[in-house]
């Protein structure tokens, strides 16, 4: 496959990744609201998602180096979530929903960090190109967000979930044409889970979990926050996407930004700017501080994602780079979304938003704190 046409294939699969996604997030925790469940229920429902995300990325990263399996693997799951996810349209009771959820989640788990793994894959010495190809992946997520805004504002709420069914599919169709890995292993796989246990990398992954477990408030209540403020789904869906316009931009700019600062110095400032958005944001209630939070999102999601995915790529070996991308993504994604979806939903339920996104603050700022305890050593990047 050409060069030209293998970057053409993996922004579709950004592209429509996080265009549904961008339904999900603000929509789909709003659509359990207004079915009647409480608080601690959505917390749960996004918690299990969550835990499935944490335990079987991992699963699935082994047996995909393991047995040289990444493309069946990534095309099975990609079209066994999508039928799995069918089964939402027809039932709104708790318990069936949640059951749901899990199967759903075993099957999405592997996908984003599969897809990582095929861009560095791709990408090669041009690794710091990164950017580049995941912007297609935050451009889309910030037309549908204000697009699916408007819609459920003429329509209902029960829209999102045919519209993530619909994207779902089309990726799952695309996915049949990814190649399979496109540099052969070189070492066993039982060096990269050695190394996943070493200082350097599991200081990295715990800091990431405590930056991750501080976005649990901000995917979780952030929509039924500014519902509660009094505004309307349209707006909730332009402040959705303004955050994600400031990180298309900081994706835009990123070769020049990794060419010239350390992935330590981004990753600090990054858990810095995050802590002080949700600080900000538990502080106050007007629209124009709320969408300049929003423009932080660059940095407390942009930059830390990126800088994340290059961390774990340059600390793991040829041969273990799809089980490094899916410890990357089951420890953040997964153990860290987990913590924060379901320690939300409880404390939504005692203390309101407002305590909800300070004690986001904290947990951003602490994992700051073990990034500089666990800096790399002088001369290390």
């Amino acid at each position: 496959m050409s060069d030209t046409r293998m970057r053409a294939l993996l922004a579709s699969q950004y592209f429509i990744y996080f265009g549904v996604l961008g339904i999900y997030l603000p929509f789909f925790n709003l659509y359990c609201y207004h079915i009647g469940f409480s608080g601690t229920q959505i917390g749960a429902i996004s918690a299990v998602r969550t835990l499935a995300t944490a335990l079987f990325p991992m699963i699935w990263g082994h047996l995909a180096d393991r047995f040289s399996a990444r493309k069946p693997i990534y095309i099975a799951c990609s079209f066994a979530s999508v039928m799995v996810w069918a089964l939402f349209l027809l039932t709104t009771d708790f318990w069936p929903m949640m059951m749901i959820m899990v199967v759903y989640g075993i099957f999405y788990a592997p996908i984003i960090s599969f897809l990582e793994a095929f861009t560095m894959d791709y990408l090669g010495s041009r690794r710091r190109d990164y950017g580049h190809l995941r912007v297609w992946g935050s451009i889309s997520f910030i037309c549908v967000v204000v697009v699916v805004g408007r819609i459920v504002d003429a329509t209902s709420l029960n829209i999102i979930l045919v519209l993530i069914l619909a994207g779902s599919l089309l990726r799952a169709a695309f996915s049949v044409r990814i190649p399979a890995r496109l540099s052969p292993p070189r070492e066993t796989t039982r060096q990269g889970l050695r190394l996943l246990a070493a200082a350097p990398v599991a200081g990295f992954l715990f800091a990431a979990l405590l930056m991750l477990a501080s976005h649990g408030a901000y995917y979780a209540f952030f929509s039924i926050h500014l519902e509660s403020l009094g505004y309307g789904r349209t707006l909730i869906g332009v402040c959705w996407a303004v955050a994600v316009a400031a990180e298309v931009l900081v994706m835009i700019l990123s070769p020049r930004i990794f060419h010239r600062v350390s992935l330590q110095s981004v990753l600090v400032f990054s858990c810095l700017a995050a802590a002080f958005r949700w600080f900000t944001l538990a502080a106050t209630a007007s629209l124009p501080v709320i969408l300049a939070t929003q423009v932080l999102h660059a940095f407390s999601y942009g930059t830390f994602h990126m800088a994340s995915i290059l961390r774990i790529d340059e600390l793991m070996p040829d041969a273990s780079k799809t089980i490094g991308q899916a410890a990357n993504n089951a420890v953040t994604y997964g153990l860290g979304m987990m913590v924060g979806f379901f320690g939300s939903g409880l404390l939504y339920e005692a203390t309101g938003s407002s305590v909800l996104f300070a004690v986001s603050g904290i947990a951003a700022a602490a994992g700051c704190g073990v990034l500089v305890w666990f800096r790399p050593r002088p001369g290390s990047r």
